[in-house]
């Protein structure tokens, strides 16, 4: 459940009707939290409170966004909330893997809090296994997104005018029926039971993603990052092809918390 920050004052807690929900799933090279990061980074989005679950490894460490010693030492958990009124944005972040078995009572805690607090509709940051990939996954780019059908009925036009390009099912019985035609997101974490779970509650959810391998993500981050904002336009980027996403100037700004997960890993013009 959602649980507000207490700032003191009696406060009432923040209202997200009409917002969008932005999250990552946990899944391969860590995709998605990486280009959370990025967002929550870059549009200085302010922290409102956090999502209490049993479902994910306990974890608490020190500020990943902090901007100056006064605010380093702020204690952050394994899944926190983030919102900017102004975009009618909120992001919540995850932190830490999914304990064993737990995948299920997540998605329907969440979905529940997606309902009770009226948001519009969920953005799922997530990433699959590049090697396993079939043939026709290997050709062009390697983004893709999903949509359920209450939230195809309002953007799917505009993913067409983008000429995006829609996650291929694939054959339930390779080399004996090609009719039977299921999805498939090897190394995807909670993003096929999320988005399943999404359909049938008729909740509008869309799932953006990119093929991808473990090793050094940055980059998968960046492209991931872009992709998102060609549709929701949360900077003005001077960078509009997704293959230059790891330019500098597309203008993300590089949490802190990087340095110390990356270190020398990271391009000195990040900074």
């Amino acid at each position: 459940m959602f649980i507000p920050c207490d700032r003191g004052g009696g406060s009432a807690a923040p209202d997200f009707k009409g917002f969008t929900l932005l999250m990552p799933a946990v899944s391969v090279g860590n995709v998605g939290q990486l280009a959370i990061d990025l967002v929550i980074s870059t549009l200085d989005m302010t922290k409102v409170g956090y999502f209490y679950t049993d479902c994910l490894v306990p974890m608490v460490g020190n500020n990943p966004y902090a901007t100056a010693e006064e605010n380093s030492t702020e204690l952050s958990i394994n899944a926190e909330v983030y919102s900017l009124p102004s975009k009618k944005l909120v992001v919540l972040q995850i932190r830490s893997p999914f304990i064993k078995n737990k995948y299920r009572p997540f998605c329907e805690t969440l979905l529940s809090w997606v309902k009770s607090s009226k948001c519009a509709r969920v953005v799922l940051l997530s990433s699959s296994h590049a090697y396993q990939r079939d043939d026709e996954q290997l050709l062009g780019t390697p983004l893709r997104y999903l949509l359920t059908p209450d939230l195809e009925k309002a953007v799917g036009g505009h993913m067409k005018e983008l000429n995006w390009k829609e996650m291929e099912r694939v054959a339930a019985y390779p080399g004996i029926s090609d009719t039977d035609k299921v999805l498939h997101i090897p190394g995807g974490g909670i993003t096929k039971l999320l988005f399943t779970e999404s359909c049938s509650e008729g909740i509008q959810m869309a799932v953006l993603l990119k093929f991808c391998s473990e090793g050094d993500n940055i980059p998968d981050a960046f492209v991931l990052v872009n992709y998102l904002n060609e549709w929701l336009q949360l900077i003005k980027s001077e960078v509009s092809n997704s293959n230059n996403a790891t330019d500098p100037s597309s203008q993300w700004k590089i949490p802190s918390s990087w340095r110390l997960l990356f270190g020398n890993g990271l391009p000195p013009a990040l900074f």
